[in-house]
């Protein structure tokens, strides 16, 4: 038996056959013809992020910092991703729950709800949130964006059952009792025991997954007077999760019992491409961990491999701004490219999770993609994967820049999350310090 057939899939709903996971798009797309041969992927030639948009090279922390890096922000924002806004005036936190001896006694759980606004219909993030129970206060923090709602994460009864968007109807549902999880999910368990507190929200509490979802997220929030949709500049479905992580960041920083200072943020697929944007944008995350992001997230856009722009264009052109899609024909045009998303990640740690068949989502595009990142994690300081040959199933590299390539299909298992959080341990841990 194939080594990844004994993983356990932890996640429901990240098949390549389901339509929350990135390759979904395969399906709805037949007469878009697609690549997966890697000796057809094409030449192509890459921006140089350590060179700025008037020429001249960039040879120092400083001017990264002052310059290129605000300079790519803006490409990514101009051409991908679109503006976004920053905190609300109104937001508010309503610790709704709280109990010091969850899970049989070896948790502290708590539940909060974010608002935007003080309008009762308007969109709202409910997060959960377990920290163990006799760790030294404040604890670091892994922050999930989820598929699913939060019941899914224990079978713990006070849980808050979710009312989520089904992409398949685009109608809201509520959750009912027997929706509740069985088991522990995302290895809470060893998460708590590793130290570590864990945290998840779903995604569509942000903004639904479906074409004219716009209408019921918090985007509308911030319409000017008689706007009825995004400029071709603004920010799209993703940029749009991404800044729900903000928001949760926000109230992060208010609880003295989460170390702020250490939180990383995990998303697979089409949330994977989330929290890169969302690291990227918001320097408050210490950490990054992106699995199978594939088009739009980690792999290379200039490669013809797998899902391309131009499937993007054709089955999820919300999740993006509207310029983006210009580039569907052409993404040699595209001033950025995966590498210098990864580099504006520079130099906090990142971890990129990929998988032998998941050729949808292009595991050499992202591994190359972070092999040309590296220069700006050395120009900082902290060590990139420090090879430019992919490495064999089953061994992953564990730097600055962590990646993995494992047997199996687009899902999330235990592989993943030991590996997570092996990474998670070698950089927040008090004895972490060697490997930075």
């Amino acid at each position: 038996m194939p080594i990844y057939m004994r993983y356990r899939v932890l996640m429901i709903g990240f098949a390549l056959s389901t339509t929350l996971a990135s390759g979904s798009a395969r399906a709805q797309a037949p007469r878009i013809p697609s690549n997966e041969d890697e000796s057809k992927a094409g030449d192509y030639a890459l921006p140089d992020p350590l060179v700025l948009q008037n020429g001249s090279k960039v040879n120092d922390a400083e001017t990264w910092i002052r310059k290129r890096r605000p300079e790519i922000v803006r490409l990514f924002e101009t051409n991908m991703h679109g503006r976004s806004p920053g905190r609300p005036e109104g937001e508010s936190f309503d610790v709704f729950d709280t109990d010091a001896h969850a899970l049989g006694g070896t948790a502290i759980r708590k539940q909060i709800t974010i608002r935007f606004d003080d309008r009762k219909e308007s969109p709202k993030i409910d997060v959960l949130m377990y920290l163990p129970e006799k760790a030294e206060k404040p604890v670091p923090l892994v922050l999930v964006l989820s598929f699913l709602g939060n019941e899914k994460l224990a079978p713990d009864p006070a849980i808050r059952l979710s009312t989520v968007w089904d992409r398949k109807t685009m109608t809201k549902r509520r959750a009912d009792e027997s929706s509740r999880a069985k088991k522990n999910a995302y290895e809470l368990d060893q998460v708590l025991a590793r130290g570590y507190g864990i945290a998840t929200l779903c995604y569509t509490d942000i903004e639904p997954d479906f074409p004219g979802g716009t209408a019921y997220g918090v985007r509308p929030l911030f319409f000017k007077p008689g706007q009825t949709a995004p400029a071709a500049d603004e920010w799209g479905a993703i940029a749009a999760w991404g800044w729900g992580l903000s928001r949760v960041m926000d109230y992060l920083e208010t609880d003295q019992d989460v170390d702020a200072k250490r939180v990383a943020i995990v998303g697979y697929s089409r949330l994977g491409k989330t929290v890169l944007w969302a690291g990227a944008r918001d320097t408050r995350f210490a950490m990054v961990i992106a699995g199978g992001s594939g088009e739009g997230g980690a792999a290379l856009s200039r490669r013809n491999y797998g899902e391309t722009l131009k499937h993007i264009k054709a089955n999820f052109p919300y999740w993006f701004c509207a310029n983006y899609q210009q580039f569907a024909d052409r993404p040699a045009d595209l001033p950025v490219d995966s590498h210098m998303l990864i580099s504006l990640i520079a130099p906090r740690p990142l971890y990129l999770a990929t998988a032998e068949d998941d050729r949808w989502a292009d595991p050499r595009g992202e591994f190359l993609a972070a092999v040309a990142a590296e220069p700006v994690y050395r120009l900082l300081g902290a060590r990139g994967l420090e090879t430019t040959d992919m490495p064999p199933l089953n061994r992953p590299i564990l730097h600055t820049i962590g990646f993995h390539y494992r047997p199996g299909k687009h899902a999330v298992t235990t592989y993943e999350w030991d590996r997570y959080l092996d990474f998670i341990d070698m950089h927040f841990s008090k004895r972490s310090a060697r490997e930075n």
